[in-house]
């Protein structure tokens, strides 16, 4: 906890940028009866009945002191989709940064193997030693910024989405509209204060 604390610490440095990463699964769910059209002095009426459309995957990578963040839509959330997503980022947006200081939670596809089993040993070292590996203690993810993100996408995203097209769509509008207004996120809860509040998770020591 107060290695990822730590981090959060650090002031902006373009060439180590901080970056989260979570992941969520969205279920997508169609009308059985199209709803009824708003009214004057009416409220929109939606029936209550669904069709289970299956589920995608979002991941959602945020970087809070640039006030950044995408948010990619998968079929699944396999070690190899892990892998594909961190090699995009290294190749695209932080191509020309030293490291990436990356922030997740202890996942079983959030490793260093991943990357071994996805891609050849000479690409997979060279994408592990661009990135500065911190997780978040188990049960502690909500220290992971990226699900207050995700937190604010559930809010803003309609009930039923019933397609992998519309889930982009919907998805990318709320991305386009926070990068715009470059939402940051300025994290107060220090190390002192978790020495404090949470003293109950800290080992007794008895003299």
């Amino acid at each position: 906890m107060e290695d990822v604390l730590a981090v959060y610490k650090r002031p902006y440095d373009p060439r180590r940028p901080v970056v989260c990463l979570d992941e969520s699964s969205r279920q997508l769910l169609a009308d059985t009866r199209a709803p009824q059209a708003v009214a004057p002095g009416r409220a929109p009426r939606q029936d209550y009945e669904y069709e289970r459309c299956g589920t995608r995957n979002l991941f959602m990578v945020f970087e809070p002191l640039a006030g950044w963040r995408t948010v990619p839509v998968t079929e699944r959330r396999t070690k190899q989709d892990w892998a594909h997503l961190i090699k995009d980022l290294l190749e695209g947006r932080y191509a020309q940064v030293e490291k990436v200081v990356l922030v997740q939670d202890n996942l079983n596809t959030h490793t260093p193997a991943s990357l071994y089993e996805t891609f050849g040993p000479a690409e997979a070292r060279r994408l592990t030693e661009k990135l500065e590996w911190h997780y978040t203690p188990k049960h502690g993810s909500w220290l992971n910024v990226a699900e207050c993100e995700f937190s604010a996408r559930t809010r803003a995203l309609p009930d039923r989405l019933a397609g992998q097209r519309a889930l982009k769509s919907a998805v990318g509008a709320w991305e386009n509209e926070r990068n715009n207004a470059s939402v940051r996120v300025d994290w107060r809860f220090s190390t002192a204060d978790a020495r404090i509040k949470l003293k109950h998770l800290y080992p007794a020591i008895e003299l």
